[in-house]
């Protein structure tokens, strides 16, 4: 049960005690906003399946941002998040575009907004060992949160079918995904191995 007097915190003041470990501090945040975040998706959008694809991204950025302790506390966070709506919006436009959108400003060059297949064998050697170390930390991890980690990055579930697959509630299922990042990032730095999440 979300515990009443969170409700009555200011968003900064969740945000901190989210950070001390409180989750329902989240709860509370996603329940505030998800009407709003949700609404402006799917009038940009106007399908259900990518507006809830896009909403469940969001937060997740969201989360992830706030964990890692990039997020700048400027009494903005309904502002902050409504942008990263907006950049995955533009990024799934952009993806289901077959030309990459080009900025109209004369220093602009349509080179340097295609993504050439130019890619050198130290890279590929770099990100396939990369891909291992990954894979060798994710079993390393307790079953729910390994199982949310497969199911999300390898298996491209979205966050309401991880909740479906796996019978939990969605905040769940982020939480879940919340903390294995966090472990993924200690057992990193435990086994002297360099990853980015």
């Amino acid at each position: 049960m979300m515990d009443v007097k969170n409700r009555q915190l200011t968003d900064n003041e969740l945000i901190t005690r989210y950070r001390e470990g409180d989750t329902t501090c989240f709860e509370v945040l996603l329940e505030r906003y998800q009407a709003k975040v949700y609404g402006y998706i799917f009038s940009v959008v106007k399908d259900k399946e990518t507006a809830d694809d896009i909403f469940q991204d969001t937060f997740y950025k969201v989360i992830v941002t706030i964990n890692s302790d990039q997020y700048k506390d400027e009494n903005k966070f309904i502002h902050w998040v409504m942008r990263i709506a907006h950049n995955l919006i533009v990024d799934h436009f952009r993806r289901n575009n077959k030309m990459p959108l080009v900025p109209n400003r004369p220093e602009s060059d349509v080179i340097d907004n295609l993504k050439l297949p130019d890619e050198n064998a130290e890279h590929v050697i770099m990100r396939k060992q990369t891909s291992q170390n990954i894979r060798k930390l994710v079993r390393m991890l307790p079953p729910e949160q390994r199982r949310v980690v497969i199911l999300r990055h390898y298996g491209k579930c979205d966050f309401k079918d991880i909740a479906a697959r796996t019978g939990v509630s969605i905040n769940t299922a982020l939480g879940r995904m919340r903390y294995a990042i966090i472990n993924l990032r200690r057992l990193a730095k435990e086994n002297n191995m360099y990853i980015e999440l």
